[in-house]
């Protein structure tokens, strides 16, 4: 019974992230989501107690996929530059293979929501700039290598491009990719990120 409910949760997650998508700008009702999932708005909220659950369940999503994967990649990849290549590059594909996702990543769904979802929301972006932060940190003691413009700045710098690029996603309603033209940005960008000692 409890893998039913879950495959349930998991059905009405994936349905709201596909109307994030399909529906860039508009707000999600819980009338019209129970309409995409085939059940009535009181089956949903047997599944969830509130929209704000729902948005949580798929904040959570991202938090478990992109967490779990920079963990691995700080574990394996032992190069500063190209740790945090790996890092911004999962970051921005994710955002491009999920572009629901980025409506709450950019709080754009958020809108008229709890103010708990946008810190959340906040908190994502918080944690990758602290893992950059931490990889860049360690370039010194582990290849003699230090920011350009510091720690905190630089770490800072490719947060706002890897918003801005999330950002630009949602803005051209999914058109523009976040990795479209990543790979030549990348390049400038890693020649002038780290400096020798």
């Amino acid at each position: 019974m409890s893998n039913k409910k879950n495959d349930r949760r998991t059905e009405i997650l994936q349905a709201l992230a596909q109307m994030l998508e399909s529906s860039p700008g508009a707000r999600i009702t819980t009338a019209a989501l129970a309409k995409q999932v085939g059940v009535s708005e009181a089956a949903l909220y047997r599944h969830f107690p509130s929209k704000a659950k729902m948005f949580e369940g798929l904040i959570e999503f991202i938090e478990e996929t992109l967490f779990t994967r920079i963990n691995r990649i700080i574990q394996e990849e032992s190069n500063v530059i190209g740790r945090v290549e790996m890092i911004t590059t999962l970051v921005l594909g994710f955002a491009e293979n999920n572009p629901g996702m980025c409506r709450l990543l950019t709080a754009d769904a958020l809108s008229g929501e709890t103010d708990r979802l946008r810190l959340r929301i906040t908190q994502v972006f918080d944690r990758i700039e602290t893992q950059l932060k931490q990889v860049m940190r360690e370039a010194d003691l582990k290849q003699g290598l230090r920011p350009a413009m510091g720690v905190a700045p630089c770490a800072n710098f490719l947060i706002a491009i890897i918003e801005g690029k999330i950002r630009h996603y949602v803005r051209s309603e999914f058109k523009v990719k976040p990795m479209e033209i990543w790979p030549e940005q990348w390049s400038v960008l890693a020649q002038n990120l780290m400096l020798n000692r």
